[in-house]
């Protein structure tokens, strides 16, 4: 299904061009992140925490504050008050998608300090990578916003953070893209060498009858001619130049019902490069960067009293 800039996405917010929808994963439950802090517990903590268990006793308690060491765009408000199980007590003092400044104090810890201790490390990792992304993709996203221009993340995600690291791209500003390979279908250039060519392809997709919307990865403008012929609803352009994606997308508009066409561009564009491609007539720039080479964010637990 396309959406247009009257539309709304699915956190109510106005969808600023028009794309292919997908789901947008602007919260997670509850008993997902537990379930995921159990499996991540597993393999820290596979036979007790001997350090703590050696040295604090069991009776005593402990209030501790998640600081913020540098500016960042928080993401974890559904994330960090499930990093700690009853009785422990989180209080979070900010909300996803927040500019948080160095010195802020994000979130208070209370429990049994053997509880707090053993957890710690999941935590911080965890939400300082969801943080790290957040922020990225913010980055992205004010550079894009004036152009009316969306930001999407990709497949290149940890395995077994995916949703976790989605998430953290809808907290930053950011647009999530398929979820998984049942949830789109992206005809990509080894699909093409497979199936053997662009017409059979497409042809062979369509006559699953998935009712999933067609998209091309293309890097030519003959691949794009022929998507046209095969009647694709969209495009990725793939490690194009800002003159190469603006020769793609006079060509589709072109092509009889081509303004109704998704058209996105990705392969190798940074914040150093990104400014050229905003009025080339794209609806969107994926960047598998958002995930796969974000710096974690300084964030820290600090104890403040027994």
């Amino acid at each position: 299904m396309f959406f247009t800039a009257a539309d709304l996405d699915m956190t109510g917010k106005e969808v600023d061009s028009k794309l292919i929808m997908y789901p947008q994963m602007t919260r997670l439950s509850k008993e997902y992140v537990t379930g995921k802090i159990l499996e991540f517990m597993a393999e820290d903590i596979p036979d007790g925490d001997k350090t703590t268990l050696g040295t604090i006793p069991e009776e005593r308690n402990i209030t501790g504050e998640v600081q913020v060491e540098e500016e960042m765009v928080f993401a974890g408000e559904h994330v960090l008050p499930h990093c700690f199980p009853s009785p422990c007590k989180v209080v979070l003092n900010v909300r996803d998608g927040e500019l948080v400044s160095a010195g802020s104090i994000i979130a208070s810890v209370q429990g049994p300090s053997r509880t707090v201790l053993s957890r710690e490390r999941i935590m911080l990792n965890l939400v300082q990578r969801l943080c790290g992304i957040a922020g990225a993709t913010n980055r992205y996203v004010r550079k894009a916003a004036p152009f009316g221009v969306a930001i999407l993340d990709t497949r290149k995600t940890t395995p077994g953070l995916r949703l976790f690291e989605k998430y953290a791209v809808s907290a930053g500003g950011g647009r999530n893209h398929r979820m998984d390979l049942s949830s789109g279908i992206l005809i990509k250039d080894n699909h093409l060498q497979a199936a053997g060519g662009i017409a059979e392809a497409v042809a062979s997709v369509k006559s699953k009858k998935f009712d999933l919307p067609v998209e091309l990865e293309v890097d030519t403008i003959s691949q794009v001619k022929e998507g046209l012929l095969a009647g694709v609803d969209g495009f990725l352009l793939d490690n194009m130049s800002p003159d190469e994606v603006h020769r793609a997308v006079t060509v589709i508009r072109a092509h009889i019902g081509g303004e109704e066409i998704f058209i996105e561009a990705s392969g190798g564009i940074t914040l150093d490069n990104i400014d050229g491609y905003f009025t080339t007539g794209i609806d969107a720039i994926s960047i598998g960067a958002l995930t796969h080479s974000v710096r974690n964010a300084k964030i820290r637990l600090e104890f403040t009293s027994t």
